[in-house]
């Protein structure tokens, strides 16, 4: 592997550009599903189908994360990545002309099974290229432009929509300029092949026990933090009348704030190791959530909001860094495809776990238990800690 290639700047800036993909997935078109609500008004069910919309691209992702991490074991890192790549432009942007919903939902299932195919593409690739605290470091950087991404692409959608409610669709084509790029700095990284005729004295094996807790971990983090943009527009309008504005500001805020903590990640690895790291990130993020809980007005759920988007901020980055020192590169992809499944389907499950809650105890005091559930489990991997480092000798 050339080192010179991996700290290429221009390799470096498509790495993270292309990280920025996977949250456009199901954020650029949110603004518009009003308008399209509208525009479909004659559809039956169609009010369910407009905000299946918005929803069916993380199943897809889910169920495409673990064909995806064979894929890029198999195929390779760049041919899965210029692929996904290519099918992200065209299935996300097919919504400006299609003109059935149904069609629409087969575009966004398409574009879940390319965002798969980035996640895990562009992940492993970072696994591959970095070691050590640089790996730790990069991974902060790209779970920050993930967050900061959102934001952006968020904004310009909702800027767009108001002006035609297909318009945000169009914004997947950005996807082909950085596709040039992939195809221009992205080289496919040595690595040992695995050989099926082998004996089984050199045949890489996973660490099944800690890979299970991680992607438990993984799903439980995106369940609680999808409360947030499922269920906080409706908690600030009961509590404050809040406009969608203000609701959409404050949900940029807890996401720069886990940009922030993402960007401070490596400095924060440096110091602590991965059980410390969880603790610190779900011990933060409880007190958030319990925080808007209690909350009586607007700013007060703000603030609760920036801490939980600190603590969060740490988990994505740890879960992968964590990830990757502990499973052989032959396999390193159809781990990391593993992780991504269980992050989007706990985005996907978020709202259907949460609701019923919500329906029996209200909003305020959804988080307030999500708050202490949080809590538990970071104080489950405080007492614990001794136990899982002993699973893994990489987890100091």
């Amino acid at each position: 592997m050339s080192l010179t290639n991996s700290n290429s700047l221009l390799l470096k800036a498509t790495l993270l550009l292309t990280s920025t993909l996977t949250v456009m997935s199901g954020a650029t078109i949110a603004p518009s599903l009003p308008a399209m609500q509208e525009y479909f008004a004659d559809v039956p069910n169609s009010a369910l189908l407009v905000r299946l919309v918005l929803t069916i691209p993380a199943l897809f992702i889910a169920i495409g994360g673990l064909f995806a991490g064979q894929l890029v074991d198999r195929l390779g890192r760049k041919p899965l990545l210029i692929g996904s790549a290519l099918l992200y432009g065209i299935a996300g942007s097919s919504g400006f002309i299609l003109n059935s919903l149904d069609a629409i939902l087969v575009g966004r299932a398409l574009l879940g099974l390319s965002v798969a195919g980035i996640m895990t593409g562009v992940t492993t690739l970072i696994a591959d290229y970095y070691t050590g605290q640089t790996r730790a470091n990069f991974m902060g950087l790209q779970a920050a432009f993930m967050g900061l991404g959102g934001v952006v692409f968020l904004s310009v959608g909702g800027f767009i929509a108001d002006l035609n409610w297909r318009f945000p669709f169009l914004i997947y084509l950005s996807a082909w300029a950085i596709l040039i790029a992939i195809a221009l700095t992205i080289y496919e990284p040595e690595r040992k092949i695995l050989n099926q005729t082998s004996s089984s004295a050199i045949k890489p094996t996973m660490p099944i026990g800690v890979l299970a807790m991680i992607y438990g971990v993984a799903w439980f983090y995106m369940v609680a933090f999808y409360l947030i943009p499922v269920q906080l527009p409706f908690y600030l309008q009961n509590l404050s009348n809040a406009s969608a504005t203000a609701s959409g500001l404050a949900i940029a805020a807890s996401t720069l704030a886990s940009a922030i903590a993402s960007l401070r990640y490596g400095f924060v690895k440096e110091r602590l190791g991965f059980v410390s790291i969880v603790v610190i990130a779900f011990g933060v993020a409880a007190v958030g959530y319990l925080i808007i809980g209690i909350a009586g007005s607007y700013n007060v759920v703000l603030i609760g909001l920036i801490i939980a988007g600190l603590g969060f901020g740490l988990l994505m980055p740890n879960l992968n860094v964590w990830l990757s020192s502990i499973i052989p590169d032959v396999l390193r992809g159809r781990a990391l495809g593993g992780l991504t499944t269980f992050f989007f389907l706990g985005q996907f499950l978020s709202p259907l776990v949460s609701q019923p809650i919500t329906n029996e105890i209200g909003l305020a005091k959804t988080y307030s238990f999500t708050g202490v559930c949080l809590l538990i489990v970071a104080i489950a991997f405080l007492a614990l800690r001794k136990q899982i480092n002993s699973f893994c000798q990489n987890c100091y």
